[in-house]
């Protein structure tokens, strides 16, 4: 790859600066070029494009295509920060932030059989673009594998998401990753890991109805997922015959959540119960209680809110009949 031209905006002076910026707060060139340029996103992406000869794609561009993740696997599409997407004539193109990564051209040439071509986005705009579709993919379908879902429907912080899943190598902890990772997407409040004859039962509580969201076969790995989940919690594992309460917290979309556990002895082996505490979610709901959600009048509003004001004394109120 060639140096950027100085036809962008940038002389032998800048270009140097953008080098050592790169070395010393050990950064990427194609970030420190932007950086030492102080250009609009936007305007960088096209400036660079020109300069290099690549083709550049806008986010309105990027959602006008279609995502083709059988082709590119989407935690390859997170590893290698590109993403393969099919336009409007059926050509594929693989979108990319970084042109000066010639590991990713060596690797994408040997990782994406059909012929494609190379369009150049900004790194915040693709982020945003693997974020977006991140939300909409179940990480434990990947897991679990075909035909194991049901359709009704499915102080160590561990980190949940899809790169984090993707990258463990263990079957166990990626099927309690994303078994969680699941969860927390529904909005459940409970996970139950129900160990059969056969194998293990996952089963989600999302709006107080418990529902069975898929199995895994194996009495083995049944007795591998509760011990994980013990070892999380900080359990003993090698006590089987005894309920055991434990905690531990899981980091996903920006914020710590609690998960309390609870383990039962089953006749199959052991059960587990896993409590979603999601403190921000409770405290966005507690906002959206107000008088009026709550059905009351606009008298008995404005009486309680009077009363509220008070710098002292209990709220009392009463019915339409005095009760």
């Amino acid at each position: 790859m060639q140096p950027v031209a100085p036809a962008i905006g940038t002389d032998a002076r800048q270009w140097a600066d953008a080098r050592r910026l790169a070395a010393e707060r050990g950064i990427r060139l194609v970030e420190a070029l932007e950086e030492s340029l102080g250009l609009a996103p936007d305007v960088f992406v096209a400036t660079l494009g020109a300069a290099l000869g690549q083709p550049t794609a806008t986010m309105a561009e990027l959602h006008a295509m279609t995502p083709r993740f059988d082709r590119l696997a989407f935690a390859d599409a997170l590893r290698r920060e590109c993403v393969l997407l099919q336009d409007a004539a059926g050509g594929l193109v693989l979108v990319h932030a970084d042109p000066f990564a010639r590991s990713l051209r060596d690797w994408a040439d040997e990782a994406i059989a059909d012929p494609f071509r190379w369009l150049l986005a900004h790194r915040a705009d693709l982020a945003a673009y693997l974020a977006l579709h991140e939300e909409g993919m179940r990480a434990m379908d990947a897991v679990l594998g075909p035909g194991t879902q049901d359709d009704a429907r499915a102080d160590a912080v561990e980190d949940l998401s899809i790169r984090t899943i993707s990258g463990d190598a263990s079957p166990v902890v990626k099927l309690v990753n994303s078994t969680l990772y699941d969860a927390l997407k529904l909005g459940a409040s409970d996970v139950h890991l129900e160990s059969a004859a056969d194998g293990l039962l996952v089963k989600y509580r999302v709006d107080g109805v418990l529902g069975q969201a898929g199995s895994a076969a194996g009495r083995e790995l049944a007795e591998h997922v509760i011990s994980r989940v013990k070892v999380m919690a900080e359990l003993d594992i090698a006590e089987r015959r005894v309920p055991q309460d434990g905690r531990f917290k899981v980091a996903a979309r920006g914020r710590e959540i609690d998960v309390r556990v609870s383990i039962m002895p089953s006749v199959f082996g052991e059960d587990a119960v896993l409590r979603i505490l999601d403190k921000r979610a409770l405290a966005d709901e507690a906002r959206g209680l107000r008088l009026d959600v709550l059905g009351f009048d606009e008298a008995s509003m404005a009486a309680i809110r009077a009363l509220a004001a008070e710098p002292y004394g209990m709220l009392l109120v009463t019915g339409p009949t005095g009760s």
